[in-house]
């Protein structure tokens, strides 16, 4: 791959992020709604306590699901500017890592997510093995699974 070629392919992968996220915190605002929408709807029966119940239920559930929209809007906002369009000799935010088991991209917590036919994990640049690689290069290496596993390629 090419220089040119690399960048392309991490500007991508980046892409690909901040879709799954914007997928995300989309699907949380509907959740909230739909909760909020469940709540208000509850309709007063003779068993009060079924009614103060089923709202509860539906402001809990709202609560949970805009728990979950902050973040992901930390975690897009965190995403943004992270920068790809360099070619990185060590590992860092925006650097794209092989091995002979696996590929990282360090810029979201997606975790396995597959891109053009290629199991890729995703990293956040805070998760724990991210700070295991951080600043390694090709030829290092590092215990991932209980395996020593050396870096193929850094870009």
């Amino acid at each position: 791959m090419t220089a040119a070629e690399q960048i392309a392919f991490k500007n991508h992968l980046k892409q690909f992020c901040r879709q799954q996220i914007e997928r995300r915190i989309a699907a949380a605002r509907k959740a909230i709604n739909d909760a909020q929408e469940s709540a208000n709807s509850e309709e007063k029966s003779s068993a009060g306590d079924k009614y103060e119940t089923g709202r509860a239920m539906g402001h809990l559930q709202k609560d949970m699901h805009a728990r979950q929209l902050s973040a992901y809007i930390k975690e897009l906002s965190a995403l943004l500017p992270v920068h790809t369009g360099i070619v990185y000799d060590r590992v860092c935010s925006g650097a794209f890592v092989t091995t002979a088991q696996t590929s990282f991209f360090i810029a979201a917590g997606l975790g396995k997510q597959v891109v053009e036919d290629r199991e890729i994990v995703f990293l956040s640049p805070q998760a724990p093995l991210a700070g295991i690689l951080q600043n390694k290069k090709t030829g290092d290496s590092f215990v991932f699974n209980n395996a020593a596993v050396v870096i193929d390629n850094v870009f």
